[in-house]
């Protein structure tokens, strides 16, 4: 094993690093080789998560998860920016890829970006830009965070609205549509992935909270704004399951007759799911 606090000039010099790599000794040796050799060979996932850049807030940690299970990306406030090649780029790759199953969009309270965002101070480019973003989440749920008198209980409640928001933006991409709507037709998936969480940390406890939000119902007319893809093209792809379904029984197959096909995509193939006797789970 490498000595890196060996009393030398250079080390002293070099002594916060190093006191990280000694750290890293100690955990290799606590966690066992036996578990780099499994973890070396593989990487799937289970979760993507998306988190504000402050220190206090880890995600393996706080979640009491592994190397391996959580594929991570973050930024100041937690933010989900349609021009962030960043962000957009490893979503890509944690949905179509790694074929993560949840995504976690997690905020907490005392963030800094969130405080910067509710004041008038600017703070410079390219970090004014980027509160732009979180301010727009401010016009958004104006009246609401208005009339909310306490300073500490409207960032509370502003922190919280900008998770949602950056959920609603996850659902506007053309990848989580699109993947969404390929599991919820495939009949081996129990539910239409990946799905969204709003989670919520609060520094001062160490608990995470999950703002239970029903994005069916949130999103609301939203969806005929932001939906990239046609119904009746996915209906179409259901009747194909339903001939085969005709195909291999002797009775008559259900029909898609009643289907309301200027529906989302989801509501319409709910229908569906329940002639061929599947059973979906909601899918927020």
């Amino acid at each position: 094993m490498p000595e890196y606090n060996d009393g030398s000039e250079y080390a002293m010099k070099n002594r916060d690093i190093n006191n990280i790599l000694e750290q890293n000794k100690k955990f290799v040796e606590a966690i066992g080789q036996e578990f780099f050799d499994g973890l070396g060979s593989k990487h799937e996932p289970k979760y993507m998560w998306i988190g504000c850049a402050d220190a206090r807030v880890p995600s393996n940690e706080l979640c009491g998860e592994k190397p391996g299970s959580i594929f991570v990306v973050r930024n100041v406030a937690n933010m989900v920016v349609s021009t962030d090649v960043n962000l957009l780029s490893a979503l890509q790759f944690a949905v179509t890829t790694l074929g993560v199953k949840h995504i976690i969009v997690c905020g907490h309270y005392d963030c800094g970006g969130i405080r910067a965002a509710m004041n008038k101070a600017n703070v410079g480019a390219p970090l004014s830009l980027w509160l732009r973003n979180i301010k727009d989440v401010y016009r958004t749920h104006k009246e609401e965070l208005n009339g909310i008198e306490d300073p500490e209980k409207r960032h509370r409640r502003f922190v919280e609205l900008n998770v949602i928001e950056q959920c609603v933006n996850l659902f506007k991409t053309e990848v989580i549509q699109k993947t969404r709507i390929d599991t919820f037709l495939d009949p081996e998936c129990n539910f239409p992935a990946p799905r969204i969480h709003a989670l919520v940390y609060d520094p001062m406890t160490g608990y995470l909270q999950n703002l239970n939000v029903d994005f069916s119902e949130y999103l609301g007319d939203l969806k005929d704004i932001y939906e990239l893809y046609n119904p009746p093209d996915y209906i179409k792809e259901a009747e194909l399951l339903l001939d085969a379904k005709s195909s291999t029984e002797e009775e008559d197959a259900p029909s898609l007759e009643g289907i309301d096909k200027s529906s989302s995509p989801a509501d319409g193939l709910d229908a569906v799911w329940e002639f061929l006797g599947i059973k979906k789970t909601d899918g927020s």
